[in-house]
């Protein structure tokens, strides 16, 4: 690949992307309070080194679709229906790009995500609940 080449995950990110109406963490926040569903797809690991979001459903990204897919069986009592506005969570704005999209896919169309993901979130100043401890 050539210096400057966008590597081909690059190119997929931002296709994903092209499709999603990301939001700020203040935009997230303002959608939280007006009933969009936050949902943390952040592993245990940082969860528990950084926090995690007031009010977000956490659900690990290989549980997502299964998760949030309101036609399954296996759906978190969340997952109300295809009109869900859905606000994914990743660590910093990556993973929660291509996991939007996915939902995309399952019908959910207001799915979108975090521009920067956690990492933005508290760096806005937003609330996060300290990791538990002892768990």
């Amino acid at each position: 690949m050539s210096a400057g080449a966008a590597s081909r995950v690059d190119a997929l990110l931002a296709e994903a992307r092209s499709g999603l109406a990301r939001l700020t963490p203040h935009q997230a926040a303002a959608a939280q309070r007006d009933g969009a569903l936050l949902v943390d797809i952040r592993y245990a690991a940082l969860r528990d080194r950084d926090g995690t979001l007031p009010g977000a459903l956490v659900v690990e990204r290989n549980e997502l679709e299964w998760r949030l897919d309101p036609t399954c069986p296996h759906r978190a009592p969340q997952a109300t229906g295809s009109e869900l506005f859905v606000v994914v969570v990743c660590d910093e704005g990556y993973a929660s790009s291509f996991a939007a999209r996915s939902l995309h896919r399952l019908g959910l169309r207001r799915a979108t995500d975090l521009a920067g993901g956690f990492q933005a979130w508290r760096a806005a100043g937003l609330p996060v609940l300290p990791p538990a401890r002892g768990s």
